[in-house]
């Protein structure tokens, strides 16, 4: 493999100074075209490559943006992720993609890593860690340095940044509802989630449908824990002992779970019980009986973040005021709900 040459290479070759080497590969009209195409043809043969990071570091501007999501699995932020980077496409962006694993640690190490120089701004929705021990300093700081942020999803109002949510407790609400309005009394909440902020907001929303409803509160039929073994034992349990007759599971694998685990303890899907979830991915429509979802509009979440941070990176003036941007979340109905 040949070694990439340097500027200073290319011109003591060429008999030309640095600057004129510069200039021409950066198509400058200040030296001749002839000079410039003999220049390139040049840098090409010696396998010139420019140092990107010192010419961003020198412009101060990467036209890329750092997205960091908590979850790869997650078909959402999946979603979220292809309405992010079609957008910065169109609008002349590059997207450096970043994982936390739900990590608080991991999450301020990569912010760290690429805040050097590496992106303009970030899109971010918070970690399970971050969220449960409300750890927002390294936020504050690279908000500090000049580096914008645009959360999603995820958002904590102790950090002052754009925004983008979809109305949690309104759908949650919504949905709760719709089960009570085909007949359900017996509805049960299932969550993995409860530590997020998300969580907590749909939870809200099914307490607040239940007490309009003049529906008592049963804690007996709120369960709520981590995706494992004994998560899906309690939901079973919960099946088999509780006369319940509709599920409101405020994320993907509550919804999956009872679905497969009611089918297996003999509900009759949706006579007996009926189940909405949070959730639409590709396999809700696929599940049989296909599953009522709450249509969180994803990619519309992941569109509206990139023009949010982009709005802010190439705006003349400095923006003061920050904004959130509520999407409004649709509930689907398809085979797991009875028809009103």
């Amino acid at each position: 493999m040949k070694a990439k040459a340097t500027l200073k290479q290319i011109a003591k070759e060429l008999g030309v100074s640095v600057s004129t080497v510069s200039k021409a590969l950066s198509d400058s009209q200040e030296i001749s075209q002839a000079t410039k195409d003999k220049i390139k043809e040049f840098a090409a043969l010696k396998n010139y490559k420019p140092n990107l990071m010192a010419k961003n570091l020198k412009y101060q501007k990467t036209n890329t943006i750092g997205v960091i999501i908590p979850n790869i699995l997650n078909s959402f932020f999946a979603k979220v992720f292809s309405g992010i980077e079609e957008t910065a496409r169109k609008r002349g962006y590059n997207i450096v993609t970043a994982i936390s694993n739900e990590s608080l640690e991991r999450e301020k190490q990569l912010m760290e890593m690429l805040n050097n120089g590496a992106v303009d701004g970030f899109i971010l929705s918070i970690a399970e860690e971050t969220q449960m021990t409300k750890n927002f300093q390294h936020y504050n700081s690279i908000i500090k340095s000049g580096t914008p942020i645009v959360m999603f999803d995820r958002i904590t109002d102790l950090v002052k940044s754009d925004k983008v949510i979809v109305d949690d407790l309104d759908s949650a609400f919504d949905a709760t509802q719709h089960l009570i309005n085909i007949g359900c009394k017996k509805i049960a909440l299932l969550s993995t989630i409860d530590n997020l902020s998300v969580g907590k907001l749909r939870f809200e929303g099914y307490k607040k449908a239940l007490e309009l409803n003049k529906i008592d509160l049963d804690i007996n039929l709120i369960l709520m824990g981590d995706e494992d073994e004994i998560y899906d034992q309690k939901i079973e349990v919960l099946l088999a002992t509780k006369k319940v007759d509709g599920v409101f599971a405020v994320d993907e694998h509550s919804a999956t779970r009872a679905m497969k685990l009611a089918l297996q303890n003999g509900y009759d899907i949706p006579k007996d019980l009926n189940v909405i979830g949070f959730a639409d991915g590709a396999w809700s429509r696929r599940l049989t009986p296909s599953l009522s979802t709450v249509s969180q509009h994803a990619p519309e979440i992941g569109e509206k973040s990139a023009n949010l941070l982009i709005d802010r990176l190439t705006a003349k003036e400095e923006a003061i005021e920050y904004k959130t941007i509520v999407i409004k979340t649709e509930l689907r109905q398809r085979d797991s709900t009875r028809k009103l």
